[in-house]
């Protein structure tokens, strides 16, 4: 079970872990060891998260989102196979709690009449400006 706050909990059989080997350092052993974790989170169907949240979290997560509702993470940082398992829950778990909190709400304001009065203002004299620029008309 993967913790995200109070409130939400991640069941075991919302998530899948596969691995396979990893890129980048570890010499010969990178060859032979499967230490880069992929997590796979069926965020669609699970019971723990609100529409809203799902939906925050669609928009999060950016092309790691799958066709079929899943967040898929992968990662390779380290040549441990358990420090990548626990970083990638972590990302996630993380991930997770910035979609639980709901974005501040815009309240529109409109201009005071003071700045209304002084943009005109100041649009009248740039005009007068460019006005004096053209050359004189003939009597």
């Amino acid at each position: 079970m993967l913790y995200v706050s109070d409130t939400v909990a991640i069941q075991d059989w919302e998530l899948t872990e596969s691995f396979m080997r990893a890129s980048g350092p570890g010499g010969q052993n990178v060859n032979k060891v499967s230490s880069a974790v992929e997590l796979r989170f069926e965020a669609e169907r699970s019971p723990s998260l609100s529409p809203a949240v799902k939906a925050r979290l669609k928009r999060l997560a950016g092309r790691r989102w799958s066709l079929d509702g899943a967040l898929i993470l992968q990662v390779d940082t380290t040549r441990s196979q358990a420090q990548n398992r626990e970083i990638a829950r972590a990302r996630l778990a993380e991930l997770i709690a910035r979609a639980l909190v709901p974005p501040k709400r815009r309240i529109p304001t409109k201009p005071t009449k003071g700045s209304i009065r002084r943009r005109l203002d100041a649009k009248t004299q740039r005009g007068e400006i460019k006005a004096l620029r053209s050359k004189p008309a003939d009597p």
